[in-house]
């Protein structure tokens, strides 16, 4: 709508036009055409506000189509919608714009009211999008006074003889950057009490749902009012600490909520320490094992000289048997507090002394074929089982997992790391293995060693077995590999202490199934059966599988 000064308006015009508003204006929007055609006549009929001068007006209905609006605006301008730029039949030109209360139809006219630098006001809510004055320089954004809210309260404090508008929070009215007016109320009812006592009650909010206390936050009812909503508990690692909050807040990564969820605690840091329940069973465990392999190789060289220590290279079995002792003592490395020493360590030690127990077993295994492949006549492996060859695959193999471990310690070495998401309310310090690709290299070389171990074994089980462990050999194999093929699966699905714990639960396991399987027969004999550890026993026994056969 365009106002402007317009002299002579006569009372026929006035008639002649709002019969065109009635028929031809949108009934949605009708009530403020009236308005502004009642205050239109107010100030012409008033001599004092104008003198000599009357207002004219022209109404356009901006029906919501980029078409009807673009001809309007330049019926508007220049009279006419044919040839822009060039007034046509106008005694007298608009000065100003008056848009309805959409933005929608500000927005869409204002860069074409720009063009001719056309003075636009738009009533109603104010709207971020029309404050751009890159944009819109001449258009002004007004609304009615926020009267209307102080006159309710007002009336509702009458009616109830209620002391009057001070402000507890001592809010002011302020007008922003971006001009929204924004204001703040509170009712306060004053109770008088005898003598003098005064008390002053704030009126609670008007909602139709309970308050969300703290541990809660609201979620909007679909359909319903903004006052209507649904308290939802916070989850997780969330809380709230106040009332009818909007959202839950994350605590920190060193704090955990408490039950309630509306307050952050601290962290405590913890480990697998020796003090705790299973720390000490494991630990009590790898001491034990360890103490029952030394108390093996004391009886083995204490028997050094009778035949079921002698067999199959008896200096393979002392250094097999050292082997596992450190096996089940570098289990002690992964509990405790871990620090930088202690994640090299772990890491280093398991690889090289599982490496030299493995390939020490494969030595061994090696051993049992090449000794009765000598019984054969004119073989010449007798100079290779002579000569110790067997021997040299400790050392071998122990010096390709040692370089495996050194360019790991080079590159990417373990470091302590915290895990602050498995245990509820606990920061646990871990060893973080570092290079993980390094860490398969390990546990893939150890694992091909095993298997070729286990190949050689059970090509030898058919053997004859009077003093041979070919069999013994195939089946610690078989339980070494068992251990650490359903290892990985189960220590990937753990987290925190319980994932240290299977991986020296694991280490335990597989130590002592290559120390039972492989030493337990042999200690039977030694210590049960004395007579079958002998020359004589010997005879006899093959004596009575020849018979047999």
């Amino acid at each position: 709508m365009g106002s402007g000064p317009e002299v002579g308006a006569t009372e026929e015009d006035v008639v002649k036009a709002q019969q065109d508003l009635e028929e031809e204006l949108l009934s949605s929007s009708y009530q403020n055409f009236l308005a502004f055609v009642f205050a239109i006549e107010e100030v012409n009929n008033n001599p004092h506000l104008l003198p000599n001068v009357s207002l004219g007006y022209e109404f356009h209905n901006f029906i919501h189509s980029h078409w009807s609006m673009l001809e309007s605006s330049f019926i508007l301008l220049t009279g006419q919608d044919e040839i822009p730029n060039y007034t046509c039949g106008r005694d007298s030109r608009p000065v100003v714009v008056l848009t309805g209360a959409p933005w929608a139809t500000s927005a869409q006219i204002g860069p074409l009211l720009e063009l001719y630098r056309f003075p636009q006001v738009t009533f109603g809510s104010f709207d971020s999008m029309l404050t751009e004055n890159g944009q819109f320089p001449s258009l002004y954004q007004v609304a009615q006074k926020d009267t209307s809210l102080a006159l309710g309260m007002i009336s509702l404090m009458l009616h109830f003889t209620w002391t009057w508008f001070e402000n507890p929070a001592e809010e002011q009215v302020n007008l922003d950057v971006k001009r929204k007016l924004e204001a703040k109320y509170d009712i306060i009812n004053f109770w008088n009490f005898p003598e003098g006592v005064r008390l002053r009650v704030k009126t609670p909010d008007s909602i139709c749902s309970e308050s969300c206390h703290p541990g809660f936050r609201k979620t909007p009812q679909e359909g319903k009012a903004a006052c209507c909503f649904d308290c939802t508990p916070c989850l997780g690692n969330e809380i709230t600490n106040d009332t009818n909050m909007e959202a839950c807040t994350k605590c920190p990564d060193h704090q955990y909520p408490n039950i309630q969820h509306n307050h952050c605690l601290p962290k405590s840091v913890t480990f697998l320490t020796y003090e705790d329940p299973l720390g000490m069973v494991l630990a009590s465990t790898a001491l034990s094992l360890a103490l029952l392999t030394g108390g093996i190789l004391g009886l083995f060289v204490k028997h050094r000289d009778t035949p079921i220590v002698k067999a199959n290279n008896r200096s393979l079995s002392y250094i097999l048997l050292l082997s596992l002792t450190f096996c089940f003592l570098c289990s002690l490395l992964f509990i405790g507090r871990p620090n930088t020493a202690t994640c090299i360590l772990q890491q280093t030690t398991f690889g090289l002394v599982f490496t030299m127990a493995v390939s020490t077993v494969l030595a061994k295994t090696l051993t049992v074929v090449l000794a009765f492949k000598v019984t054969a006549p004119g073989r010449r492996t007798r100079q290779v089982l002579i000569s110790g060859a067997p021997n040299f695959i400790i050392p071998i193999c122990s010096l390709v997992q040692f370089i495996v471990c050194g360019i790991w310690m080079g590159t990417n070495p373990p470091f302590i790391d915290t895990d602050a998401h498995s245990e509820h309310g606990h920061i646990i310090i871990v060893c973080n293995k570092g290079s993980l690709t390094a860490f398969y290299c390990v546990l893939g070389y150890l694992g091909s060693l095993a298997l070729g171990t286990f190949t050689v074994a059970f090509l030898a089980r058919n053997l004859p077995d009077t003093f041979n462990e070919a069999k013994f050999l195939t089946f610690s194999m078989v339980v070494f590999c068992s251990v650490w093929v359903a290892f990985l699966p189960v220590y990937y699905s753990t987290k925190g202490k319980v994932m240290v714990a299977m991986e020296v639960f694991s280490i335990l396991a597989s130590s002592a199934g290559l120390l039972s399987c492989i030493f337990a027969p042999k200690c039977y004999i030694i210590l049960l059966r004395p007579d079958r550890n002998s020359v004589q026993g010997f005879r006899n026994k093959t004596h009575a599988v020849r018979k047999m056969s």
